[in-house]
């Protein structure tokens, strides 16, 4: 890890110059720009809104404020992943081209869906204000979860950027695991509505620590689980030194392969 950040310091400029690319490139050609960051999730958030609470009969109080929540890191997750996968691939030009530290591309796919999450993120502010929900100080802990997320999506970013380059068939078969790992998320229900001897399943999904935490904190208002952060923590340093790995053992034959 330290050769890492040692490479990401030297190449600084280089992520700094591939974050704005992945961040402008986004909504390149778009009209609204920067804008669908906001309107993308929060439609999708009125369309859950809408079919939860009326047509499943959800009963959780203030249930938008509840969504957007998990929807939010959700969102996040999936849009980083996605990204992560064809990453290598994507940037196959300047790869051929020019040396650098191959590491730089995953990481900087992982900060610029960061730092757009974070933008987005203002919705949620928004929201809790005219939803009465209002803010508490436990939200000051938002960094440290969001760090949490971030090493975990470097983790699967780097094993999925650099195992796709040499079968493309894996972005497909994410997107399956994608799909059925949002219902294995507590993000449209509460973990309480499950039985609890069934609960533990869902501890195995990393994301429903960080849902939850995220939930905690800002909706809430309470202290979030540390012993579920603190085992997450370990699962997410484990990950990272594996998909690093991975990623250093694969990149000798990306300029072949793409």
């Amino acid at each position: 890890m330290k050769k890492l950040f040692k490479d990401l310091y030297e190449y600084r400029e280089f992520l700094k110059t591939s974050i704005k690319k992945d961040i402008r490139g986004k909504y390149k050609g778009a009209w609204l720009g920067v804008l669908w960051s906001f309107i993308n999730p929060l439609l999708t958030l009125m369309v859950y809104a809408i079919i939860f609470p009326l047509i499943m009969k959800s009963k959780i109080p203030n249930y938008l404020m509840y969504l957007m929540t998990g929807m939010m890191p959700w969102n996040f997750f999936t849009g980083a992943i996605n990204s992560a996968a064809y990453c290598i691939i994507a940037n196959s030009g300047i790869i051929k081209k020019v040396y650098f530290p191959r590491e730089v591309i995953p990481v900087s796919i992982v900060l610029s869906n960061a730092i757009m999450f974070c933008i987005t993120c203002v919705i949620i502010l928004v929201f809790l204000i005219f939803t009465g929900v209002g803010f508490s100080w436990y939200m000051l802990l938002f960094p440290i979860i969001l760090l949490l997320e971030v090493f975990l999506l470097m983790g699967f970013g780097f094993i999925l950027s650099a195992i796709t380059v040499y079968a493309q068939d894996v972005s497909h078969i994410v997107n399956v695991i994608l799909m059925a790992a949002f219902y294995a998320t507590p993000i449209v229900y509460d973990v309480s509505s499950i039985p609890e001897k069934y609960r533990f399943v869902l501890y195995l999904n990393p994301m429903t620590p960080i849902v939850t935490a995220y939930r905690d904190i800002l909706f809430y208002k309470q202290m979030p689980n540390w012993a579920h952060l603190g085992y997450l923590f370990i699962f997410c340093v484990f990950l990272f030194y594996i998909g690093l790995a991975i990623f250093r053992k694969l990149q000798k034959g990306f300029a072949e392969e793409i």
